[in-house]
């Protein structure tokens, strides 16, 4: 029962460390769909991240945090849709302009607002999202054993947890069973097609853009103010070009891509479990191997190893009507 418990322990870290890699993994589902490649995910989170932090220290609600951070997300977003769709620029060179920007405002911002080296004020209280406790939690606690896996992974997380897994099933349904799914997967495959039947294609692309800033919102407001307590510089720590990696792995569907998610959550939670835990025959291993899983194996799936990934036909491809 020791085992189970231990496992129990790890699998609810796991969830709870995948879930900024899974808003951000559906936002780039969402605008790669529709043919708008978004590099920029990881200054979206980290611009949101930021506004949470702050709006949340000033205020002293998780909520405000909450609204700031997706109305400078989707800011961030509708500025990388003005350049890409309207003016038909190069999107990987906009999102890539977007995380320089986000990176130097934020800590610029920081200092000068806060005087604490870029980071926001603590925060707890009601400025923090809080763990919710499901029926039956302290029983199942209390039960111990197999009881702990309704107690720590299912039970116990906060309410943009849960939000992040109901998002995986209404992604799917959204994109694979609506009018409005079915018309934004056609506007990534074949846009003049999508145009000429009076549809628009811009239209279509800005909706997209603008559900991935609200979901890059939501993955910067749980690393700001549920997960921590508080915005610090650089806080995103790559989570989004990891991703992105694992959009590619899930070969841009959802359900592999939450998958794709977790695996990369419970390497990170197996890291911080092993930490100063001496290995058989190596003995102790130096933190930062731990801490390199998770890069390691974005590099290891980049490199070729999930076998052919074909993204929508017209991602990265700017829409002319003269085409």
């Amino acid at each position: 029962m020791e085992f189970v418990e231990s496992a129990a322990l790890v699998l609810g870290s796991a969830v709870r460390l995948s879930v900024p890699l899974l808003l951000a993994c559906l936002a780039g589902l969402w605008s790669e769909r529709s043919g708008v490649v978004d590099i920029g995910l990881e200054g979206k989170m980290l611009a949101a991240a930021f506004a949470a932090g702050a709006a949340a220290a000033v205020t002293g609600s998780a909520w405000l945090g909450l609204l700031a951070a997706v109305l400078v997300s989707i800011a961030f977003s509708l500025v990388h849709g003005f350049a890409s769709i309207s003016q038909r620029g190069n999107q990987i060179v906009s999102g890539v302009a977007i995380n320089f920007v986000a990176a130097g405002l934020t800590a610029l911002l920081g200092q000068a607002w806060f005087a604490q080296g870029g980071r926001t004020p603590p925060v707890q209280g009601d400025a923090r999202f809080q763990p919710i406790d499901l029926p039956g939690e302290v029983a199942a606690r209390a039960a111990g054993g197999f009881g702990r896996l309704w107690s720590e992974v299912v039970s116990g997380h906060n309410i943009l947890v849960y939000l992040a897994f109901l998002a995986v099933p209404v992604t799917w349904y959204a994109l694979g069973r609506t009018r409005f799914g079915l018309r934004l997967r056609a506007v990534g495959e074949n846009p003049h097609a999508v145009d000429t039947a009076g549809i628009s294609v811009a239209g279509l692309r800005y909706a997209a853009v603008t559900i991935a800033g609200l979901l890059c919102g939501l993955a910067g407001t749980y690393l700001a103010i549920a997960q921590s307590a508080g915005f610090i510089r650089d806080m995103t720590a790559g989570k989004g070009f990891i991703a992105l990696a694992a959009l590619v792995f899930a070969k841009w569907r959802p359900v592999p891509a939450m998958l794709t998610c977790l695996l990369f959550g419970l390497l990170d939670a197996v890291a911080i479990r092993l930490q100063g835990t001496p290995l058989p025959v190596v003995g102790p291993v130096p933190v930062q191997v731990f801490q390199a899983l998770p890069y390691v194996l974005t590099v290891v799936l980049l490199a070729g190893f999930i076998g052919r990934a074909i993204p929508p036909r017209a991602s990265g491809v700017p829409y002319t009507k003269d085409r």
